[in-house]
């Protein structure tokens, strides 16, 4: 599936840092607004011990995890919504992500310019959302001026239009008070609406509080606090991390790692709780397939069944689809091989309409 997440704040919070942590991209990371002016893009691996413990069981030539994509966009200030800055550009960007991972500067540092002065992660918050609520108002006044001649139509396209006119004047007013429609309670027939408007801030975000090195294991630090409230206040995830520590980390060989970590006082990278809360955020699970060529985490939502899952794989096998063999990833690890599996008679039989399971091990029959 190609899902993506946008990486966005004001300038110089360490968005490009970040993004050079996760996808080891090169991507520019320098001290002056605007330094990313086009988009980097990061293609960036699903950390999954199940499947690497699968790995060792059955041994495969290739491992392959799920991805997500991660977009390092340009810095957004104060009036962006009329153009300033890289504005038009960098809120066309947003428009094209699933969610957005929200960068918030919690560290000092006078050799890094602040384009607000000084260092206040509510307050960038509060520019951001101002921003994104000012450009949605914008499209929302659009589309409700052509809905508004609609509505002057008799029968059912005139009624659906008159509908469609109280939902447009809902969402106005939350936009009105800077409120993002992400946090607004909405029915899903009414949610449903709104996406079809691709509005800002209807995405879904997660938090980043961007720390230095003499903050991390603080949690009592006011900024970081400040960044956990505002992201409880929406039902979201604060992430605590040191972006330039994680591209530090990135750079060792990989056996040094743990020993950097442990140094630092941290049992993971910071990364891995991204992606991981990326995935959570939207709304999305994994299932694997086994074989001697290769083992693989493949990506679907939660709640898909059966016949989908096999059509992410190829659409062959949805057209043709027969039946799926599952097993519990659990019980081919306490067992120690699909045999086994087999012969507890732990493996299921299941059609189309199986709702796959989070770890779901699948081997899918078809016929084209």
């Amino acid at each position: 599936m190609g899902l993506s997440i946008g990486i966005v704040g004001l300038p110089n919070v360490g968005k490009s840092t970040l993004f050079n942590a996760l996808a080891t991209a090169g991507a520019e990371a320098a001290n002056y607004p605007f330094c990313t002016i086009e988009p980097n893009l990061g293609i960036v691996p699903v950390p999954d011990q199940r499947l690497d413990r699968i790995a060792e069981v059955i041994e495969p030539k290739k491992t392959t995890h799920a991805t997500l994509e991660f977009v390092d966009i340009a810095g957004l200030v104060r009036g962006a919504s009329k153009g300033e800055g890289l504005g038009n550009q960098f809120l066309a960007n947003i428009r094209q992500v699933d969610a957005l991972l929200h960068v918030l500067r919690c560290f000092e540092d006078p050799n890094v310019v602040h384009v607000e002065g000084r260092t206040d992660p509510r307050r960038d918050k509060e520019v951001v959302d101002t921003e994104l609520c000012l450009k949605d108002i914008e499209s929302i006044d659009r589309r409700r001026e052509r809905t508004l001649k609609a509505a002057k139509a008799g029968g059912k396209a005139g009624e659906e239009a008159k509908l469609e006119l109280e939902i447009l004047d809902r969402v106005r007013s939350q936009l009105d008070r800077g409120a993002p429609l992400r946090a607004m309670s909405l029915s899903d027939m009414d949610r449903a609406k709104v996406r079809e408007l691709f509005l800002l801030t209807e995405k879904p975000v997660l938090y980043v509080a961007n720390i230095d090195e003499s903050q991390l294991n603080k949690p009592d630090d006011p900024k970081v606090q400040a960044v956990r409230e505002l992201a409880t206040e929406e039902h979201s995830e604060p992430i605590v991390l040191a972006a330039r520590i994680e591209a530090e980390i990135q750079q060792l060989p990989p056996a040094e790692r743990s020993g950097f970590l442990a140094s630092v006082g941290l049992e993971e990278p910071g990364l891995h709780k991204v992606v991981r809360a990326g995935y959570q955020l939207l709304g999305l699970q994994t299932f694997f397939t086994l074989g001697p060529e290769e083992c693989r985490a493949w990506t679907i939502q939660r709640g898909w069944k059966a016949v989908q899952a096999a059509g992410i794989i190829h659409t062959d096998f949805a057209r043709g689809f027969i039946k799926a063999e599952v097993m519990s990833w659990r019980d081919l690890l306490d067992l120690g091989s699909e045999t086994a599996v087999r012969e507890k008679g732990l493996l299921r039989i299941e059609g189309k309409e199986y709702v796959v399971q989070d770890g779901d091990c699948i081997h899918f029959r078809f016929n084209v």
